[in-house]
This record gives C-alpha cells, sequence and structure tokens, in this order.
C-alpha cells in the first residue's frame, strides 16, 4: 500500500497511465468538437459566437469548454473582445488581430443588449471622406462603455445621453455598412455631420471636422439635416451651419438658420481654445449670421 492507503504494483500504474489517455483524449475531443463548431459558424458567414450558442451546441462540461476555448486562443483562433463573446480568426485576420469590426459590431452589441451607432470618422470615411484614414473605428451608445484594442483596431465608444440617442439613432438617420458577415449601423451623412461638430474633440478637432463638412456636406439632405439638427444643441448646430457656409454648401447652411433666431448668446466656434485673458476674446471676429465667435482660423486641405 502506498501513501494515503493507495494501492501500488504495475498494474495500477498501467490503470492510471490509461485514465490519463482517457483524459487527454476526453480533451482533444473537445478541442475537435469546437473545432468543427467554429469551421461550421466560418462556413456560414459567422466569424463570432458568445459562450452560450457554443455551450448549446456542444456536449461539453463548462470546465472543457473552458479549457477549449483557452487552447484554440492560444493558437490565435478566437480572441475575446468582451466576456464570453469571441471572435474566430480566419488566415487573413492573422497578421491584424481581428477581423475588421464592420464584421462583428452588431453581434457584440446585440451580445451586450445595448443598441449603438458607427459615426464619427469611421461613419465619415463610409460617406466619401477621403481624408479620414479611420484608424479608430468609433461607435456612439447611450451607455458609459470601456474603450479596447484588439489586434490593431482600436475601439472607441463616445456616450450619448439615453433620450437624446433615442431621438438620433432612428431609422432615418441611420444607413448600414455591408461585410460579408452582415450589416452594422451607421450614421447617415446629416448624422455624421452633427455627430461630428457635437464631438469635435474626438473627431480631430475643429479643423478635422470642417475637413468633414467640405467632403461631404453636399450630400447631406437639406430636410433631413434640418430635421435631425432639432435633436441637437443649438450650439452646435449653429457651428456646423458656420462650417457648411464656410465650405461653400449654401444649401445645407440655408436650412440650419433658422436654429439661430432661438439662440440668445454667441458661443466660441471653438470651445476647447479659450482666452486666458478674457479682454482678447474681443479681439475676435463676430460672426453675426451664426452668433459665433472665429477664436480659430479654420484650415482645411483642398
Amino acid at each position: 500500500m502506498g501513501e494515503f492507503g493507495w494501492p501500488t504494483g504495475p498494474h495500477t500504474q498501467i490503470i492510471c497511465k490509461n485514465l490519463a489517455l482517457l483524459s487527454v483524449s476526453v480533451y482533444d475531443l473537445g478541442m475537435g468538437s469546437l473545432d468543427n463548431f467554429i469551421d461550421d459558424r466560418l462556413l456560414h458567414g459567422r466569424s463570432h459566437f458568445d459562450r452560450k450558442e457554443a455551450a448549446a451546441a456542444l456536449d461539453l462540461k463548462p470546465e472543457s469548454l473552458t479549457a477549449a476555448i483557452t487552447r484554440l486562443a492560444k493558437k490565435r483562433r478566437l480572441v475575446m473582445p468582451r466576456h464570453d463573446f469571441y471572435l474566430i480568426l480566419r488566415a487573413e485576420d492573422q497578421k491584424s488581430g481581428a477581423p475588421d469590426p464592420v464584421r462583428w459590431i452588431d453581434p457584440l452589441m446585440k451580445h451586450q443588449g445595448i443598441d449603438y451607432r458607427v459615426s464619427l470618422l469611421r461613419a465619415a470615411s463610409f460617406h466619401g471622406s477621403s481624408h479620414q484614414a479611420a484608424m479608430i473605428f468609433q461607435v456612439i451608445a447611450p451607455k458609459q462603455l470601456r474603450d479596447f484594442e484588439i489586434g490593431r483596431h482600436r475601439i472607441q465608444f463616445i456616450y450619448q445621453a439615453p433620450k437624446s440617442f433615442e431621438k438620433a439613432n432612428q431609422s432615418d438617420h441611420l444607413n448600414q455598412m455591408k461585410s460579408d458577415a452582415g450589416f452594422a449601423k451607421v450614421a447617415g451623412v446629416e448624422l455624421t455631420l452633427l455627430d461630428c461638430v457635437r464631438y469635435f474633440h474626438k473627431a480631430s478637432g475643429i479643423n478635422g471636422v470642417a475637413q468633414i463638412v467640405k467632403d461631404i456636406g453636399q450630400k447631406a439632405q437639406p430636410l433631413a439635416l434640418a430635421k435631425a439638427a432639432l435633436i441637437y444643441e443649438n450650439s452646435a448646430v449653429r457651428r456646423l451651419g458656420y462650417l457648411l457656409d464656410w465650405s461653400g454648401h449654401s444649401q445645407q447652411a440655408r436650412v440650419l438658420e433658422t436654429f439661430v433666431k432661438k439662440s440668445k448668446t454667441t458661443v466660441l466656434l471653438d470651445p476647447s481654445v479659450k482666452p486666458i485673458i478674457k479682454s482678447l476674446s474681443e479681439s475676435h471676429e463676430r460672426n453675426v449670421k451664426w452668433k459665433l465667435l472665429i477664436n480659430e482660423p479654420v484650415e482645411v486641405d483642398f
């Protein structure tokens, strides 16, 4: 008898060896099952899954599923952008470390139960702003979410108050970004312009927004722009009106002129640049039409 009363001998060693082999075989079976599962997902154009889906499809204990997922993650076949949500890496995704977010942002947000829209720089690029390389994938949501990086992709979330978000995120203000995996919600041209002006600090500043307005402002439908503008702060609408005028998109700018009448105060064109001495603000050009102090010269590439 060995320590703790366990029997010893050649037969016992054979039994232990067989148990070990059985354990490995069961583990490999789990791996094979998960391999088949993700291969089937890819075959049907799905490059993602969540833990519940995998558990429902595979006859594996929770710990075996965890082990199988961990093993495939180490082999760089899976990555996890959020808890219990996994991306399947195809051969072409290995270099970037993850598929393009447009392929999986919609199922990820559904997994979290949060509505969203792709906007700002990525949306501007989608609508034809060629100056926007869109190295960052920006998403507006009615909940504060943590940004994250996955492979070479950086996902940034911008919070919009739930009531304003609900009014903005209506189907007539949205378009669809198509990929081989499905569709993602993206702000329409009008909403993209308003989002960029409202969150200008996330859209390369006032000059970055001016470039976007110059590039895609003409594509905005005037009536749709006026309707979408009702959702936004009056100061943001006036800044957009000024930039549209400055870019020569007078038809789009004209529909925003009525918003000036509702304002009693003059605001800075670029609120991120404030004079140290109050008297210096008096030297700035005052644009009466849009009730703005032009405290920063607008510069874009032509």
